[in-house]
C-alpha cells in the first residue's frame, strides 16, 4: 500500500512539473513575442492599432483600411494594421494621450482637440478661415500644416499627414439657419474647442461640448437642438434620422491629422518608418477622393432622407464672427493667421 501511494505522490509531481514547465514557456514566449512586436529587427510581425470615432462606412475608415493594406504590403507583411471605429478605442483626446503614454500606436483625429496639445493647431479652427477645398489642401500639405504638425513632436506624437473630413454644417431641429441671428439660443453640441465653442456663443448660440459617441443618443433624445458636422458625418451617422434641418454654412474646415506615437515609431526600423509615412500620403489621397465623390452626391441624398437643405448668405456669418479673431489674439499669433490666409489664391 506504501509503494502504491508513494507511486501516485511521483506521478502527480512529474505532472505538475510537466504543467508548470509548459506554463512559464508559454509565458516567456508571451514576453518575446511582445518584445519582438517592439524590436523592427526580428522577424516577427508587428502590430499596428489605429483607432477613430467615426462609423465604419466613413472615409476615415476605408482610408485606414487603404492604408493598412498599404502597409502590408510595402513591408512584405511584417507589419499589420488593425483599424478600430466608432470610438472602439475610446474618445478623440483619449487616443491622442494614449500616443503619449504609449499605450495606443496611431489614431486619425480631427484637429480640434489637439488645441489642448498645441495651441498652433487652433489657427485651423478659425471660422471661414479657409476660402474653398483646394486652397484649404494646398495650405495643410504645405509648409505651414508640417510645421503644425511638427509642433506635436515635443508632446511625444508624430504627425504623417493630414486626412480629411470637409467643411462643417449646422443642423437642428427648431428652424433653418438662415443668418447669425437664427442661432439665438439653439443648443449646439460642439467638440471640445475653445474656438469652436467661441464661434457659436458670438451667434448667439449655446455651445455644448460632448463626446461623439454621445452624440446621436442626445439628438434622439431632445438634450441638444442640433450639432454640426461635415456632410459625410451628418450620412454615415444618420443624423438625418433625428435632425430636420440641415443649413450649409460650412463655418469651419476640418483637417484630421493621422498620428503616430512617436515612442513607438522611433523603435521601428528606417524601412518601416519610410513604408508607413509613403503608406499614408496614398492612402489620404485615396480616402479624400472618397469623401469628393460622397459630397458631390450627399445633399441630394439627404434631402432624399428628409432633411431641409438651405444655403444661407455666407458673408452674413463671416461678419459675424469676426471677434473671435480678436478673441484669439493671445492664442494664435496674427502672423500665422496671415500666414494661412497668405498662402491661398
Amino acid at each position: 500500500m506504501y509503494k502504491k501511494v508513494l507511486s501516485i505522490i511521483l506521478i502527480l509531481v512529474f505532472a505538475l512539473t510537466l504543467v508548470t514547465g509548459c506554463g512559464g514557456k508559454q509565458q516567456v514566449n508571451s514576453n518575446q513575442n511582445a518584445q519582438n512586436n517592439q524590436n523592427s529587427g526580428g522577424n516577427d510581425q508587428i502590430t499596428i492599432r489605429v483607432g477613430h470615432v467615426l462609423a465604419p462606412t466613413h472615409p476615415y475608415q476605408l482610408g485606414l483600411e487603404k492604408f493598412a493594406e498599404l502597409v502590408n504590403q510595402k513591408t512584405n507583411g511584417k507589419v499589420k494594421v488593425e483599424v478600430f471605429h466608432s470610438s472602439q478605442l475610446g474618445n478623440e483626446r483619449d487616443m491622442v494621450e494614449g500616443l503619449q503614454l504609449g499605450t495606443l500606436e496611431m489614431t486619425l483625429v480631427s484637429t480640434a482637440p489637439l488645441s489642448s496639445f498645441t495651441k498652433k493647431f487652433l489657427v485651423f479652427d478659425l471660422p471661414f478661415i479657409f476660402k474653398d477645398t483646394v486652397n484649404a489642401r494646398s495650405v495643410v500639405d504645405g509648409p505651414i500644416g508640417a510645421e503644425l504638425l511638427d509642433s506635436l513632436k515635443d508632446q511625444g506624437i508624430i504627425g504623417l499627414t493630414y486626412f480629411e473630413n470637409g467643411f462643417r454644417h449646422v443642423t437642428n431641429n427648431k428652424r433653418p439657419i438662415e443668418k447669425p441671428e437664427d442661432l439665438k439660443g439653439l443648443k449646439i453640441r460642439t467638440m471640445e474647442n475653445p474656438v469652436h465653442m467661441a464661434t457659436f456663443k458670438v451667434m448667439g448660440a449655446d455651445p455644448t461640448p460632448m463626446a461623439f459617441g454621445e452624440l446621436f443618443t442626445a439628438l434622439q433624445q431632445g438634450t441638444i437642438d442640433g450639432q454640426e458636422n461635415p456632410l459625410p458625418i451628418i450620412e454615415t451617422s444618420k443624423f438625418y434620422e433625428v435632425q430636420k434641418y440641415l443649413s450649409l454654412t460650412g463655418h469651419f474646415y476640418a483637417p484630421a491629422p493621422l498620428l503616430i506615437s512617436k515612442s513607438f515609431y522611433e523603435k521601428l526600423s528606417p524601412e518601416i518608418q519610410n513604408a508607413i509615412k509613403e503608406s499614408a500620403i496614398e492612402a489620404r489621397d485615396y480616402e479624400r477622393k472618397l469623401l469628393d465623390d460622397m459630397n458631390a452626391k450627399l445633399e441630394d441624398e439627404l434631402a432624399k432622407k428628409g432633411m431641409q437643405i438651405n444655403k444661407p448668405d455666407k458673408e452674413l456669418f463671416i461678419k459675424a464672427v469676426q471677434p473671435v479673431y480678436k478673441q484669439f489674439e493671445g492664442d494664435i499669433s496674427p502672423e500665422l493667421i496671415q500666414k494661412v490666409m497668405g498662402a491661398q489664391k
